[in-house]
């Protein structure tokens, strides 16, 4: 059975047996024909879910002949029902905070679980949930077959096959991928693993986004996947998100006036310090990181309060783009 139709199913189930079990606790002695009708399914699949109640979940479930129905001989909860409510409230949470996916598999996966929880207590429909809520951010464009691919070569180790279209080289390569892991970052999704057509047939670690990777094919074919395989290590320190290049570098950026306390609210790095000169209105930041890229986005989002000043390789090409942002203003 396909990965995609076998969770569909558990899914369904799940939710059957919470009805069932909510039914038969009610004491209302409901029988196989009247569970069958509610959940819109056969009366030989109540049969087994009976069954499973039974076996799995040591439900003592027992016919009365004289009412014509199941009942329980003692107390008892599914272990689904167990859940504390404050749990429960968190799991709601996080399906608040995980909204900026919205449309895709994860998101649609992951909430039909939490709100099947949710409602079996009662506290899906609670306005305070939306007391907590992620911001409307930009979201990609998911194929829903190509996650599912993605989702069965992680499960089985096996090599992706796929054409590419990068961001940089508009031109379609072909790639052949032992995917590590899958990234989740503001709306997007990278896979990161190892690119075996890359460097020349070399092969070497790579990161695509989602959203172009293209014609995926799972390829059968295995690999091992190896102890150090997630992507934070290779980031040299530095917290900027879905970018890594081999080599970690030291930087040291002045912020001032109102960009000094936005660089003090976070941790941008493993490594980072501070260093405050009054007199001048600046707060120095020096940290590591393997992604330059992002941390030249990071610096130029805050425009004249921001400042590199080491390496100098680095100050020369935010110093370039500079240059080519004048160009284009016809300055």
């Amino acid at each position: 059975m396909p990965t995609k139709k076998r969770r569909i199913d558990n899914h369904l189930m799940l939710e059957r047996l919470s009805k069932i079990h909510t039914k038969i606790k009610s004491g209302c002695y409901p029988n196989t024909h009247q569970l069958a009708y509610d959940n819109e399914v056969s009366v030989p699949t109540i049969s087994r879910d009976i069954e499973f109640l039974r076996d799995r979940f040591e439900a003592p479930i027992e016919y009365d002949a004289a009412h014509r129905g199941y009942y329980y001989s003692k107390n008892f909860d599914m272990p689904l029902n167990m859940v504390s409510q404050k749990d429960l409230l968190t799991l709601s949470l996080t399906k608040q905070l995980l909204s900026q996916y919205e449309g895709s598999p994860i998101y649609k996966e992951i909430s039909s679980i939490i709100n099947m929880l949710s409602d079996s207590q009662g506290i899906g429909k609670s306005d305070f949930l939306k007391r907590v809520a992620a911001p409307p951010l930009p979201k990609a464009v998911m194929n829903e077959d190509a996650w599912n691919i993605v989702i069965e070569c992680l499960q089985e180790n096996s090599i992706i096959k796929f054409d590419y279209n990068g961001r940089w080289r508009t031109e379609t390569t072909h790639r052949m991928l032992r995917p590590y892991q899958v990234l989740l970052q503001e709306g997007m999704y990278f896979v990161f693993g190892f690119d075996e057509n890359s460097d020349g047939g070399k092969g070497g670690e790579r990161l695509f986004n989602l959203s172009r990777m293209k014609n995926l094919e799972n390829t059968g074919r295995t690999f091992e996947l190896p102890e150090d395989f997630e992507f934070a290590s290779r980031c040299g320190g530095g917290r900027f998100g879905a970018f890594k290049e081999a080599e970690k570098v030291k930087y040291e950026i002045d912020f001032y006036d109102d960009a000094r306390q936005f660089v003090k609210d976070c941790i941008w790095a493993d490594d980072q310090e501070f260093y405050e000169i009054e007199e001048e209105n600046t707060t120095t930041i020096c940290f590591s990181s393997s992604q330059s890229t992002k941390v030249l986005e990071w610096v130029l989002s805050q425009g004249v309060n921001a400042k590199p000043i080491a390496p100098e390789s680095f100050v020369e090409r935010w110093k370039q783009e500079l240059r080519g942002m004048l160009k284009n203003a016809g300055i």
